[in-house]
């Protein structure tokens, strides 16, 4: 499967898919699923955005059965232009467990360089299946709690972005209940959350001005938005900060039994 749009840099993305390449070979993983994550897969780029590839990898069973673990990360080179790195599966399974909501995002995120369907499907049937919406709930209120200040006056737009998009997630979890895997996008979080239209409109227009332009500054975080904020990290405050951290072993022998399929 592949997925690529025009919009994106061709020189770009041929490098991402050498880089793809050379790691699959110099550190002999297979690579079943390379996606964009990051400003240009959650829908608000710049036009100087940088590209976020993510990916998850499998090393080979002798690799597990070492005595001497392997990293659990990969990661290449970061400049202004690449930013380049995966997880092991196994690492990926471990925080989905934990409601770690990254995974899923990489999973369903709208832009893919390379990735077996059978593979993602999978993942995703596991994590319908295992991951606790309440954890989820968790992880989003802490992501955007640590983007959100307003002891300020002024605060940089960028960073607007990085608290609206968990609030946006904790809202769509709480009009979905018992639903754990959210869309990526802002704009699609927030039509499916159905927020006000003062929300928005709002959103609508600070997407529209970070699109073509490459250094957005500081400014007030617009009210409506601010109050949007905070009004969702409050419910989830109420309904998710003490969520029961427990693993249940049932769901551990699930990720363990998925696991070693894949492996095997």
């Amino acid at each position: 499967m592949r997925n690529v749009p025009d919009t994106l840099d061709r020189s770009v993305v041929a490098e991402i898919d050498a880089r793809l390449e050379r790691i699959a070979a110099d550190e002999r993983v297979a690579v079943p699923w390379a996606v964009e994550s990051g400003s240009r897969a959650w829908g608000f780029p710049s036009p100087d955005s940088d590209y976020d590839c993510r990916f998850l990898y499998l090393r080979s069973a002798n690799d597990y059965l070492g005595l001497w673990p392997r990293r659990d990360v990969i990661e290449t080179p970061l400049d202004k232009v690449f930013d380049v790195n995966g997880w092991d599966v196994a690492k990926a399974l471990r925080l989905l467990l934990k409601g770690n909501a990254t995974v899923v995002e990489w999973l369903t995120s709208p832009i893919v360089y390379r990735g077996d369907v059978g593979f993602r499907d999978g993942l995703l049937d596991l994590a319908a299946e295992v991951i606790d919406p309440a954890r989820v709930g968790r992880h989003y209120l802490h992501v955007g709690r640590n983007q959100w200040d307003l002891e300020s006056e002024f605060v940089p737009l960028k960073k607007v972005f990085y608290a609206l998009r968990p609030a946006a997630a904790l809202r769509w979890l709480r009009t979905h209940p018992g639903s754990a895997v959210a869309p990526m996008d802002l704009a699609t979080l927030l039509r499916e959350g159905d927020v006000p239209n003062a929300v928005m409109r709002e959103a609508d227009e600070l997407m529209a001005v970070k699109a073509v332009t490459r250094e957005l500054g500081e400014g007030r975080f617009p009210d409506p938005l601010a109050s949007f904020v905070l009004s969702e990290f409050e419910a989830a405050h109420e309904a998710y900060e003490n969520a029961d951290a427990t693993i249940e072993a049932w769901k551990m022998a699930r990720a363990d039994e998925f696991f070693r399929t894949l492996v095997r």
